[in-house]
């Protein structure tokens, strides 16, 4: 996180992983929609009823979260005890391990193979769990790769034993071709999501936790710790905005459609790089097969003014993310910047 808020920036950003920003001003909301104060004490009704519409559950299963990472930690640390095991896909999200890491879990990992295209398969994960295992931990869609997992998939983890964290906030970006949310699947599952990553109202906080009633009651509890009152204009302008998920989303597959066809004729270009062709989600996770990762990234920065997300960040050195969200040209252009940089390391 430091390296995504401090070092990330530049005049073209492909190190974002969800889509560009959704303005205010193209929701529907009058100032007499907001109020500073209100109503929200284990969850805002309105709120509560909308977010349980969209997961296709009872507003009792849903607890509600400052975005996914604090969904992701409340989870952990309602589930966890210091010394519990939890088994987390290798490569994943920083975040994860690092909110495992804080609530004293102790951690091991089972491997998405670049060789399979990242995709996720029970019996490496059922050879990973342990007598001790409490928890398996994956994404869906994965990050950093966007590969995919369908119902199949999700529902033999399930059979495995241990609970099963799934986070869904990608989820949406693999638009009609999305699997039934795992929180549908058996109360194995808890599930974390937001608005943020595919919809762009990462300023909402919007975020949730699917689990069977006890369980988000416990996390409700747990969370006054941090959040005791969340912030009220959030989640009404939040009510607006899922009212809203229909256009957005349109909105977000024509963009993503067409910017994932610029990434893969790049990709098609450069030999020195080795990457699925995932046809859905905001990301993708090539290899480098020639030079350094390190090096490309600071040249790449340094001459070209532009950043993608070093593979070190998510325990693969040899390869960097890129992030396909945000408007066509600044795209195209930091792809081609990026061509630019991968030609100055192979001539030296």
């Amino acid at each position: 996180m430091p390296w995504a808020k401090l070092r990330s920036h530049a005049a073209y950003n492909l190190a974002t992983s969800g889509v560009a920003h959704w303005k205010l001003r193209d929701l529907p909301v009058a100032i007499d929609d907001l109020e500073i104060s209100g109503p929200s004490f284990y969850g805002y009704e309105p709120l509560q009823k909308a977010l349980a519409q969209h997961a296709g559950v009872t507003p009792d299963r849903i607890v509600a979260a400052a975005g996914t990472s604090m969904a992701n930690y409340l989870a952990f640390a309602t589930l966890l005890k210091p010394g519990d095991e939890v088994l987390i896909e290798h490569p994943t999200y920083e975040l994860l391990i690092a909110a495992a890491r804080h609530v004293g879990a102790t951690i091991t990992r089972f491997p998405r193979l670049h060789e399979a295209g990242f995709a996720l398969d029970p019996e490496t994960v059922e050879r990973a769990v342990t007598p001790r295992t409490k928890l398996i931990v994956v994404a869906n869609l994965h990050n950093p790769s966007s590969a995919f997992a369908d119902e199949a998939t999700i529902r033999a983890i399930g059979e495995i034993g241990p609970r099963v964290l799934v986070d869904e906030v990608y989820l949406d970006a693999a638009f009609e071709r999305a699997p039934k949310s795992a929180a549908l699947l058996g109360d194995q599952f808890i599930v974390t999501s937001s608005l943020t990553k595919v919809y762009g109202l990462s300023g909402l906080r919007c975020g949730w936790i699917v689990a069977e009633p006890k369980l988000a009651e416990a996390m409700w509890r747990l969370n006054d710790l941090f959040a005791s009152i969340p912030a009220h204009m959030a989640e009404r302008a939040s009510v607006i905005a899922i009212a809203e998920l229909p256009r957005i989303r349109a909105h977000v597959r024509a963009r993503l459609d067409r910017n994932r066809t610029i990434l893969h004729r790049f990709l098609d270009s450069r030999a020195e790089l080795d990457a699925p062709r995932v046809p859905y989600g905001t990301t993708a996770f090539p290899k480098l097969l020639r030079g350094s990762v390190t090096r490309l990234c600071d040249l790449l920065r340094s001459k070209y003014e532009t950043t993608v997300v070093p593979g070190e960040y998510f325990e693969m050195p040899d390869h960097f993310r890129i992030g396909i969200g945000g408007d066509a040209e600044p795209l195209e252009e930091g792809l081609r910047r990026l061509g630019l940089a991968l030609d100055d390391m192979m001539e030296n």
